[in-house]
């Protein structure tokens, strides 16, 4: 099991603190991108500034880019990294699509697929022609009016391993399919076939096996003796999630948390939320949810935690941590320590 780390690099002060969980033996670190910084700039000073920790997107939104351009951005950042690059891709959500890309929010299954296959017809060094469910490059193929298919102008680069970030079963089952990893989110150990075995049908159809993906989930990492008190505040820090994000009735978080037997409690919390009645909606967060989707407690707690991960298959655990740049380092320190040490153990039977 690999440790990764979250990080929204803005300033000297962030590059120091990824640097020093390359040297703490973290093995990648990902960068979002919401609706502030892009993901892939920072990416381009990190390569600069490190020497071996993976260089990973988390996301970068599909639609907010044409493919063709996303793949000269990933081209150019796996150049100048020297092959770092894990480009991880997720669709977001209506509403960030619309509101702040002004795009529409078309197919998000089939923006998927064919935003993966351009981008690696272009990384191939091939013509870029192609024909699927969302776009279709050229638009026109008479040559009279410019349509020739069009190959990038610099040297084909290495592979680029892309990372799909998914929730509903069709984007789970494209990501089992065509993927070189999954990046999760909202995910339970307890649970973990409510989103594996959609991964696993997936994977399954195009001749693969789970094995043959990087399953990564992000974690927020807290090392405490009250672990009621971290639990409580973590699971209130759902209620935007919840309430907040996506569409109505569009909200792939909340439709994960009802797969994993949370249905009801969701939509309580969705319901208060939706009313104004915000600080109810956090207090009505289920305590599990808080807990079980993140890594906090005491040492022993959290390697139990990290064991349930790696019985049920997961291959990388990317650490949210908090703090000052040496607090937020030495948990990053501490948790290599605790997954080298569950690595070296006998397997269990797999959580499903």
């Amino acid at each position: 099991m690999h440790v990764g780390v979250s990080a929204t690099v803005a300033g000297p002060d962030d590059v120091e603190f990824v640097k020093a969980c390359e040297l703490a033996g973290a093995d990648s670190v990902w960068v979002p991108e919401a609706w502030g910084y892009d993901a892939l700039t920072p990416l381009a000073h990190l390569a600069a500034r490190t020497d071996t920790i993976r260089l990973a997107t988390g996301i970068v939104q599909v639609g907010a880019r044409t493919p063709a351009m996303l793949a000269m951005q990933a081209m150019s950042v796996q150049q100048l990294s020297g092959g770092r690059l894990l480009l991880g891709l997720g669709v977001s959500g209506p509403r960030i699509m619309n509101a702040w890309h002004g795009v529409p929010f078309r197919s998000p299954v089939g923006a998927l697929r064919d935003t993966i296959e351009i981008v690696r017809m272009v990384a191939a060094g091939e013509r870029l022609q192609h024909d699927g469910a969302v776009y279709r490059i050229p638009l026109d193929l008479d040559e009279e009016t410019g349509g020739r298919p069009i190959r990038s102008m610099v040297p084909a680069c290495s592979p680029i391993p892309m990372y799909v970030a998914a929730l509903g079963p069709r984007s789970l089952e494209l990501t089992g399919e065509i993927a070189d990893g999954w990046l999760g989110n909202a995910f339970m150990p307890e649970h973990a076939d409510a989103f594996l075995a959609p991964i696993r049908t997936g994977a399954e159809r195009a001749g693969r096996d789970l094995a043959d993906l990087d399953l990564a989930m992000p974690v927020a990492v807290e090392f405490t003796d009250d672990v009621e008190e971290a639990g409580r505040r973590h699971a209130g820090g759902y209620a935007f999630t919840i309430g907040a994000m996506g569409a109505p009735g569009k909200n792939f978080y909340n439709q994960a948390f009802g797969r994993q037997g949370y249905a009801d409690e969701v939509q309580h919390v969705y319901d208060l939320w939706r009313s104004g009645r915000r600080e109810e909606a956090a207090a009505a967060v289920p305590f599990d949810i808080g807990f079980k989707t993140n890594l906090l407690g005491p040492p022993d707690t959290i390697r139990e935690r990290v064991r349930l991960y790696r019985d049920a298959g997961i291959t990388t655990l990317q650490a949210k941590v908090s703090g000052s740049t040496s607090e937020r380092v030495d948990t990053v320190a501490q948790l290599v320590d605790i997954v080298r040490e569950v690595d070296a153990e006998p397997q269990r039977s797999v959580v499903v």
